[in-house]
């Protein structure tokens, strides 16, 4: 009977112990939760600001790491496409000669794709670059901004019809509005999203290249980040956070 009543009051007191650990990481998650990073490219054209998806937490980390190390700065936007997209993050670019072709540079390791259906390539949306690879796993250091513009509903068939299937019609949506890169959706892991400084990225896009898009001029970068409250970057920057 005593050896069955210590059980009990064993299990109770090994409850209990679990419940307050589980309440503690919650609310420490919660308390963590009120805070973000605030993503800076610096360029000579002037600054563009993102932010991270939580949705996409190993392409966060990974990208927060190398920033926080300074892997990104001096590097070149080296793949510039007008209406399309700007692609940075490759390693060869810092000390790459005039003309040099690039876009094969590394850090040695890939991320895991982290695909979601409700994050898309949307104008301004941030993304990882990939090799092709059956996994699509994502490069562990270059990423890409979208920049197309709106798509008229004759182009977003086209889309569907290259695609082979149909765009979810509040995604139809944003292509019209703002524009955006539908034929990438769920083949490229999207991470993040711009939110403010397109201007900037229109320009970089729209500088002159060479025959394998890399901008005839050196359009270098730095990138820092830094841990702000959400209500200060809803307030400087007008994003809305999901809860």
């Amino acid at each position: 009977m005593k050896i069955q009543v210590f059980r009990s009051l064993f299990i109770l007191l090994f409850s209990l112990i679990f419940l307050v650990s589980f309440a503690q990481e919650k609310t420490k998650a919660k308390k963590k939760s009120k805070k973000d990073f605030l993503v800076t490219i610096t360029t000579e054209f002037g600054n563009i600001y993102l932010i991270l998806y939580d949705a996409t937490p190993k392409h966060k980390e990974n990208f927060i790491q190398l920033a926080q190390k300074h892997f990104y700065d001096s590097l070149l936007f080296h793949r510039v496409i007008d209406n399309f997209m700007i692609q940075g993050g490759d390693p060869n670019s810092k000390n790459a000669k005039a003309g040099e072709r690039l876009g094969n540079g590394d850090v040695g390791y890939k991320i895991d794709a982290e695909f979601n259906p409700e994050i898309f390539h949307k104008r301004g949306s941030l993304a990882a670059a990939r090799t092709d690879n059956p996994q699509k796993a994502s490069s562990g250091c270059q990423f890409y901004i979208v920049q197309r513009k709106a798509l008229t509903d004759q182009e977003i068939q086209q889309m569907e019809a290259r695609i082979g299937h149909t765009i979810p019609d509040n995604q139809k949506e944003v292509y019209r509005k703002i524009g955006g890169t539908p034929h990438l959706d769920m083949g490229y892991t999207v991470f993040g999203e711009v939110i403010q400084g397109m201007d900037v990225v229109d320009k970089i896009a729209s500088t002159e290249r060479d025959p394998f898009d890399r901008p005839q001029k050196d359009l270098r970068m730095t990138i820092k980040v830094e841990e702000l409250k959400k209500k200060k970057i809803t307030k400087l920057f007008g994003y809305q956070f999901k809860e």
